[in-house]
């Protein structure tokens, strides 16, 4: 894809939803961070369900360990890996605590120190809670960058990196939530809705679909 291609593409993303946003519901940096862990291998609308009654009882890192890892577990069993989640979360909660005054630190080092927090994790959370131009990189992510040939790359590192040199800088801070909508709702991994999506004219998917 030619840089004028990638302004038209991006361009094209922002008239559509010019402020898009994570569709997980938190308040502040720690109820993001637990929110985008539980995330892992489910859904949001699952997250948002469990998280609910979740952080109206912890949302704070020294009110989830009063919750106790039993209690904590309670509240997010419907989600996908829980136990292991649950473990990650307390641990994360104490040394929130221990290290950084109960705040979430806003520095990839130190965020990626945190247990169940990976590059991704952060990459969302640097972004979302601190306004920093990262972009996270999903299996949606992925997908799209691929298969419409905006930053081709064999893992989701290289397509980060790729996607960061090649997106124009007035993109790049909402980058991560354009693309990931756009392959969660239009490019979809089976059957993208070609015929609908608002960068076909720029796509260079030799398999997409006409209207």
């Amino acid at each position: 894809m030619t840089p004028a291609a990638r302004r038209h593409f991006y361009a094209a993303l922002r008239a559509g939803n010019p402020q898009p946003r994570t569709e997980l519901e938190y308040d502040g940096p720690f109820q993001l961070l637990v929110a985008v862990i539980l995330s892992a291998q489910a859904t949001d609308k699952s997250v948002n369900a469990a998280t609910k009654k979740l952080f109206e009882l912890a949302p704070t890192p020294a009110s989830m360990l009063l919750l106790g890892l039993t209690g904590l577990k309670r509240h997010i069993r419907t989600i996908g890996l829980y136990n292991t989640k649950a473990l990650h979360l307390m641990a994360t909660a104490r040394l929130l605590l221990e290290r950084h005054g109960g705040e979430v630190p806003a520095d990839r080092a130190a965020l990626e120190a945190l247990p169940g927090v990976g590059r991704k994790t952060a990459n969302v959370v640097l972004n979302a809670a601190f306004g920093e131009p990262t972009i996270a990189v999903d299996t949606h992510i992925f997908r799209v960058a691929n298969r419409t040939g905006l930053a081709p790359g064999r893992t989701p590192r290289a397509v980060e990196e790729q996607l960061l040199t090649v997106t124009p800088p007035e993109f790049r801070q909402h980058a991560h939530h354009w693309l990931l909508l756009l392959g969660r709702y239009v490019c979809k991994a089976r059957r993208p809705d070609c015929p609908s999506c608002p960068v076909r004219r720029w796509c260079e998917y030799p398999e997409k679909r006409r209207a």
